[in-house]
């Protein structure tokens, strides 16, 4: 059985290098690391359940020593990943459960915000297109939110105004990131677009795995784009509303997120045959800017 230390230094080592990671917990209260490492340890291993490769490099902790599941071995992971969440008494937990076991119960997280996240793993698994935008906002109420929601209940933040900006800021975030990599998802037979703006804008799948970068397709993306900043301007009070640092990671976050869709533009909106992405210059660029007023 693991102990409670062992448990949060394993959340620890994985927070400061999977290979996704940006730093996490880096300007939060000391106090506070270990809580931020136990929520994002248990999201990133729930999210490579769902979605990943696994590493079995010895630098890394292991989140499984198996390749890429098939998709009822994933979605079977993702519910036994539920069962030990809900089950804090249940004797073969990951390593991970008793620093997340206890940080829910010191700072009285919600089990719900870390149920919604794993209900989004379980959807991308199985939904490979989306109807219409409101199903998109659905799968971003539950795949982005609740780490929003979750950032500001651990630095002791309830409050419905900030909680709803917290929404629109990590619902854009998300709807960037799809933005971004529509290319990405396609290798994966993933489409976010709703097939509704496909058809409004006179496309088809075909011409999306085709790659074909008509004006039409620039014409939806634009939509696209100019719909997730709108998202973004709401809950930009957010940050003003924040002391610092969490007001500074917060804008940095929201900054971020605009720069990509800014990319999106410089690309002309093609993004069906490049990548748009961050560079280290431009991450010093905005961490300077989420500084000044």
């Amino acid at each position: 059985m693991i102990s409670l230390t062992e448990s949060y230094a394993y959340c620890t080592a994985l927070a400061k290098s999977h290979y996704e990671n940006f730093p996490v917990g880096l300007l939060v209260p000391a106090e506070m690391k270990s809580h931020v490492h136990a929520v994002y340890a248990f999201a990133r291993i729930a999210d490579d359940f769902a979605d990943e490769g696994y590493t079995s490099e010895p630098s890394k902790p292991v989140t499984t020593p198996t390749e890429p599941k098939t998709e009822p071995e994933r979605l079977a992971a993702l519910q036994d990943w539920e069962e030990q969440l809900l089950n804090p008494d249940r004797l073969n937990h990951h390593p991970v459960f008793p620093a997340v076991h206890d940080s829910i119960q010191k700072l009285k997280l919600s089990p719900t915000l870390f149920t919604d996240l794993l209900s989004a793993f379980k959807q991308d698994v199985v939904k490979r297109r989306y109807q219409n935008f409101a199903e998109v906002l659905d799968y971003c109420r539950r795949s982005a939110n609740p780490v929003g929601r979750l950032v500001l209940h651990l630095h002791g933040y309830h409050d419905p105004v900030k909680l709803a900006w917290s929404d629109q800021i990590c619902t854009a975030l998300q709807l960037a990131n799809f933005w971004q990599d529509v290319s990405v998802d396609l290798l994966k037979d993933r489409i976010y677009l709703p097939l509704d703006d496909l058809k409004k804008f006179d496309l088809s799948e075909e011409e999306l795995f085709e790659k074909q970068e008509t004006p039409n397709y620039q014409r939806l993306l634009r939509f696209q784009v100019d719909r997730a900043q709108a998202i973004f301007d709401q809950g930009a009070p957010l940050y003003d509303s924040l002391p610092f640092p969490l007001s500074w990671e917060i804008k940095f976050t929201w900054l971020g997120g605009s720069t990509i869709l800014e990319k999106i533009r410089e690309l002309d909106y093609r993004t069906l045959t490049a990548r748009p992405k961050l560079s280290k210059f431009d991450f010093l660029r905005l961490a300077v800017r989420s500084l000044l007023p």
